[in-house]
Parts: C-alpha cells; sequence; structure tokens
C-alpha cells in the first residue's frame, strides 16, 4: 500500500505494519506537514458531521494539526491523490449556466 502526504501528495516512506501507527509528531519528509492529523486519516470526510466518518469522535477544531485522536488511522491510496479543482469546476458550471447572458 501506498501513504501519500494530504497537503504535498508525495508519497511516504512509512512501514506500516500490525501494531505500527503514525506518531502524533510525526511529519511528511518533504514539506514537514504533520501525519497524525485529520486530513490524513481514512475517517476524514468534509461533507459529513464534524467531518469525521468515525462517529464517536471528539470534535477537532485545527484539521491539519497533529492531535490526540484515538480513532486515527493513516489513509492508503494505491495513487497519489488529484489536486482538488472544485473551484475550477464550479466556475465552468457558472460560465455554462450563464453564456448566454452574455
Amino acid at each position: 500500500m501506498a501513504y501519500f502526504c494530504y497537503k504535498c501528495s508525495n508519497e511516504l516512506d512509512l512501514i506500516i505494519t500490525v501494531g505500527v501507527k503514525v506518531g502524533r509528531l510525526d511529519t511528511c519528509a518533504h514539506c514537514g506537514a504533520n501525519l497524525h492529523c485529520c486530513k490524513n486519516c481514512r475517517f476524514y470526510d468534509p461533507s459529513v458531521h464534524n467531518e469525521c466518518l468515525e462517529t464517536h469522535a471528539d470534535f477537532i477544531r485545527e484539521r491539519e494539526e497533529s492531535n490526540f485522536c484515538s480513532h486515527y488511522e493513516i489513509k492508503n491510496r494505491d495513487a497519489a491523490p488529484e489536486q482538488d479543482d472544485s473551484a475550477a469546476k464550479a466556475k465552468a458550471k457558472l460560465d455554462a449556466l450563464f453564456k448566454n447572458l452574455k
């Protein structure tokens, strides 16, 4: 399995085995981002309540900062995450909607 940093999308050099977890103070070797944070957790989902799929997790305000969440599991992916282009998609939809008004 491959693990990627949520911030810079570089592959992390991690050896994850049963019983070994990402520490609270571990950081990305490429950009220095915290690894034990909501945005790097498999339960993180900005579209749900509390932005977390784990229903018993405490509310965490800073999603990019390291935390003490006991539900944390590093997100695994088979490929690097795609860049978020939701703003570009929204602009394209608006342009298409209002193209006849120009």
